[in-house]
Order: C-alpha cells, then structure tokens, then sequence
C-alpha cells in the first residue's frame, strides 16, 4: 500500500483533506451511503474512474476507517464494501457539497453520464425536516427509495422499496432536475401536479399538505 499524502498542515480542514480530498473519494461515499456494494457495481455506477484508481480508493478509504470490506455468506460469497460510522458521517459534507453546487449543475451536457438514484441526496434535501419514513421515487430513468430522517444505515439505495413505502413520490426527470439545480421547490411542484403523492400514511398526508 503507497504511503498516505498529506498536506502536512495542522487544521482540521486539512486532515479531512488528507482522508477525502483525492478525486472519485467522496463520489464513492455517494454510492456507498445506499449501504453495502460490490466492487463491480460501484465501476458500474461510477463511470470513468479506472479499475485501478477504484481499487486504490478504496484500500485508501478503508484506511482511513471511512470503509470496510466483508464476504458475503453463501450463496453470494462476494466482497463488500461498506461504510463505518466515521464514513457515513460524512453524509451532511456532501449535503453541503451538492446545495452549493447546484446552480453549477446547468443543463445536461451529452457527455454527462446520469443514474436514478444520482438524485437521491438533493431529493433527501428537499425532504428534510418533513419527518421520518420510506419514500419510493419513480422517474423515467428508473426507481430509487429514500430512509428518510434516518439516522444510522443506508439512506437510500436504487430500485423499489424494499416494503411497503410510507409515501410514493412520480415525477419526472425534469421536474427531479430542477429541485436539484433549486429552482424548483418540493412543496410547490407537489400543489402543482408536477410530483404525484400516493399512500395513506401520515408521511404521504404532510407531503401533500406542503
């Protein structure tokens, strides 16, 4: 294993730095913040990052104590990375991260590369403060769900809800792209028609009374 880099300076800023601050790192914690991943599913969602720099992000990223690594039980038998308490703490950084740079996100550029749950945390986001339960997501682009108000675990993962969600949220892509660029707020798209609310729990009854 190389040597850790550092910037050798005593501040905090920095030494979050040392453990973050290389390219793909905190874009790994993205992905793994939907809990435990293969490393062939975290190349798949995570386009352009070379086998080897993955590889050597995560031996890093493991120690620093941001991950783990585990074996599946049979019949899987796969490794898994997954995040420690130190790692998931770092879900508000890219909170901060992604409010900030929304109006950088601009229109979608050809090259860009998009996944569903890519818009789990600005969603997570507009959420927040609303309470605490699972949200299933449907785009075009395909499903993701939301623990929102969670606070040890994953706080979201792709596809459909793993139970019976406490709200159902439809809307488009669009409608999903400009509550991420934070021209467009939840409550508003929600008395517009432009995101569909379904399901009887109070989760549901607060979204639509936003």
């Amino acid at each position: 294993m190389s040597p850790r880099r550092s910037y050798d300076q005593y501040c905090s800023a920095a030494r979050a730095l040392d453990a973050v601050g290389d390219r793909w790192t905190l874009l790994i914690v993205r992905e793994l913040l939907a809990g435990p991943r293969r490393y062939t599913d975290l190349h798949a969602d995570l386009p352009g990052v070379s086998t080897d720099v993955l590889a050597s992000r995560l031996k890093d990223m493991e120690r620093d104590a941001l991950t783990t690594r585990r074996r599946l039980p049979p019949p899987g038998a796969a490794y898994v990375y997954e995040l420690t308490a130190r790692g998931r703490a770092l879900l508000p950084v890219l909170q901060a991260l992604g409010a900030w740079g929304e109006d950088d996100l601009g229109e979608r550029r050809p090259t860009d590369a998009v996944r569903a749950h890519w818009f789990a945390l600005p969603l997570l986001r507009a959420l927040d403060g609303v309470g605490q339960g699972l949200v299933e997501v449907r785009l075009e682009e395909g499903r993701f769900h939301l623990h929102v108000g969670t606070e040890d675990g994953p706080v979201y993962g792709d596809g459909p809800a793993p139970a019976e969600p406490d709200a159902l949220l439809s809307l488009d892509t669009g409608t999903c792209t400009a509550i991420s660029r934070g021209e467009l707020a939840l409550p508003g798209a929600v008395r517009a028609g432009r995101v569909g609310v379904s399901g009887d729990g109070t989760f549901a009854k607060v979204l639509r009374e936003m």
